[in-house]
């Protein structure tokens, strides 16, 4: 999703001498990144790569220059308008864009440019280089080569190639509503993650095909009940298989701010990826069965991926429909609330309502909390550094 930028757009000639102009009034309080105005700009007269739109345009200097969205604040207006400007839901104004030429030195034809509509055409055309390539050759996701940046096209088109996609299948993980995707996503190193992903599941010569289940709840309940066994997270991603669902656990990039994913595999499987980012036994099992939800339910035929980082929130009516499948399958609602544990959430608490409901105890007292937004308690329970090692991590 990109901004409306119809405010910058009207005219662009007098915007242009707008900011130009503004650039040399002091119409702005003085502000932390002011001291950061002289190297910022230096650094942003070196050649740069082309944006789509104001917001790619941002997100690059962010990058550049360690910045994050509290950063914005003064030069956009609060953390919820930054939050809205990054995500494409609100116009930049154009005292947000003089701010941003003369504190981020954002060239104001990158401020001024009108969003371009994406058609399969328009994505082939991606600048190879920045793609995170020598990670990838680290990892060995492609050929280590001399001099990886000249060879760049040539080894991101064939790990797509592996993935089973074509160059135009770049849509597929763009920001769009779907996702519940950090505002500062890296799109090059996302696009790069779900191919991997992808890529690995169609090396697993799986036993039978993948057929849809017309209610997810009873797969979810299965697989939760697996999380007891000390080898639970392996033994799900066996069972899935079996269920013809691959589960691909691929590391995150930095700049991906991921959990996991689901996506449709080029001919017509789910697919899950997991990043294991965060090393907990809690952790582990909400996000597989928050994407199985969306493998098994929400998967549509045009390719739609769901990419998740869930840290945030999300009003997505999926998002909100597999976080409760997630949620319904490894503690029925029912049961915590005729528990004790909603009101004393003790150890004794946490084993108990665990053995009723037939859980691993890191799940209710991860559940617990995320309710009481407190990550210091139970931290016993949660099985820290015990599931990456289940896998060749």
């Amino acid at each position: 999703m990109h901004p409306n930028c119809n405010d910058l757009q009207a005219k662009p000639e007098e915007n242009m001498a707008d900011i130009e102009t503004a650039t040399k009034v002091n119409d702005l309080e003085a502000t932390p990144q002011a001291t950061l105005n002289q190297n910022t700009k230096k650094s942003t007269q070196n050649q740069q790569p082309e944006f789509n739109d104001p917001v790619e345009a941002i997100k690059f200097h962010m990058r550049e220059h360690g910045l994050t969205q509290r950063d914005l604040v003064p030069m956009i207006g609060s953390r919820s308008k930054v939050s809205e400007v990054l995500s494409g839901s609100r116009t930049i104004t154009m005292p947000m864009a003089r701010a941003l030429h003369r504190h981020l030195g954002i060239p104001a034809e990158d401020l001024l440019k009108e969003p371009v509509v994406q058609t399969r055409e328009a994505e082939a055309e991606i600048d190879w280089r920045r793609f995170p390539l020598s990670q990838m050759a680290n990892r060995g996701w492609i050929d280590k080569k001399n001099n990886l940046r000249e060879h760049a096209e040539e080894l991101v088109t064939g790990l797509m190639r592996k993935a089973g996609l074509s160059q135009g299948a770049t849509a597929l993980y763009r920001k769009n509503d779907q996702n519940r995707a950090n505002a500062m996503t890296n799109p090059y190193a996302l696009n790069v993650w779900c191919w991997q992903v992808l890529a690995q599941a169609n090396q697993r010569d799986l036993a039978v095909e993948y057929r849809h289940r017309g209610n997810p709840a009873g797969l979810l309940n299965q697989v939760a009940k697996l999380s007891p066994a000390a080898d639970g997270p392996r033994s799900a991603v066996e069972f899935l298989a079996e269920q013809g669902i691959a589960v691909e656990i691929v590391p995150h990039l930095p700049g991906t701010h991921l959990d996991g994913a689901a996506i449709k595999s080029a001919d017509g499987r789910p697919v899950i990826g997991l990043t294991l980012r965060y090393d907990r036994i809690d952790n582990f099992w909400f996000v597989l069965l928050h994407e199985l939800a969306h493998a098994t339910s929400h998967l549509d035929e045009n390719g739609q991926a769901f990419i998740d980082d869930l840290k945030l929130t999300s009003s997505n009516d999926k998002e909100l429909e597999a976080d409760e499948l997630a949620s319904e399958s490894l503690v029925p609602q029912e049961a915590w609330e005729s528990s004790e544990i909603s009101q004393k959430p003790s150890p004794m608490a946490v084993m108990d309502l665990a053995q009723q409901v037939g859980i691993h105890p890191a799940i209710v007292a991860g559940r617990v909390r995320h309710e009481l937004q407190n990550y210091r308690l139970l931290s016993q329970f949660v099985g820290t550094g015990e599931v990456r090692q289940l896998f060749s991590f």
